[in-house]
């Protein structure tokens, strides 16, 4: 990967007024100039194999609803899943559903470790770095990531149409639950259709577990989102859902600091 390929992530409204960030780990489909197309045909690369379509604009609206921060990878996951550690066998998948990735046989410890260092330590370093900054000025944050999923999976159709996802922190998925009827008539899950035991909850755990900070993953069939109005309508119902949360859960501590 070279500069003329853009940076890795990108940063959307950092100086936002509200304590959500919004991540999207998989919000890009673009492979670098020097991988050329790993290999795939151009109907792999703009199917769900490559990157969550729609997720980026459903986050991208749903910050300018609540003035929250987002922050994108830049680049496919199939390049390095930035929701995967490094070292873990998913981060570079060889196969991903059905879809062999040749660009990516036979890659040595080097090879991995240097788009560990291009795309995943940029994504996490963003991360980290606003979460640190809004603690150090006395808000608690909240992490919230934003991904969609694929209707038909391996031959199986999917009836859940948004997924609430949490590892162990289910706070704010708790709450989000809870309200959800009031914002939404969309089929909800927890933990589908994934959840921890799928390795799909890594950011969460890197960045708001450690820190004791609320957090969800938010999971849409892509199916719901594929036109900018379906986008926008979808933004409009989770921004207040997610908002609602947070609210519940701020009103929650403080009548429990004020009995104390």
């Amino acid at each position: 990967m070279s500069e003329g390929d853009g940076p890795a992530v990108r940063v959307r409204n950092p100086g936002a007024s509200s304590p959500i960030l919004l991540a999207c780990d998989h919000a890009s489909n673009r492979i670098p100039a020097s991988l050329g197309t790993l290999g795939l045909e151009a109907d792999a690369l703009v199917s769900h194999v490559a990157w969550d379509p729609g997720a980026e604009a459903v986050a991208i609206a749903m910050a300018e609803i609540l003035d929250a921060t987002v922050v994108s990878s830049a680049f496919s996951r199939l390049v390095f899943d930035v929701n995967r550690p490094p070292g873990a066998e998913e981060a570079v998948r060889l196969v991903s559903e059905t879809v062999e990735i040749p660009g990516n046989r036979d890659l040595d410890p080097a090879a991995l470790a240097a788009r560990a260092d291009a795309l995943y330590h940029p994504f996490h370093d963003a991360i980290d770095g606003i979460l640190e900054e809004r603690i150090a000025a006395g808000t608690e944050p909240v992490l919230v990531t934003v991904h969609s999923f694929t209707p038909v999976y391996f031959g199986h159709t999917r009836p859940v149409e948004l997924g609430i996802v949490f590892d162990a922190d289910a706070r704010l998925a708790d709450a989000v639950l809870r309200l959800a009827p009031a914002h939404t008539r969309l089929a909800i899950r927890a933990n589908e259709p994934y959840g921890p035991k799928d390795g799909v909850t890594h950011t969460l755990a890197r960045h708001a577990l450690p820190r004791q900070i609320p957090n969800v993953m938010i999971e849409i069939r892509n199916d719901l989102i594929r036109t900018a109005s379906d986008q926008s309508r979808i933004a409009g119902q989770l921004a207040a859902l997610v908002g609602a949360g947070v609210e519940l859960l701020t009103s929650t501590s403080r009548t429990r600091a004020g009995r104390a």
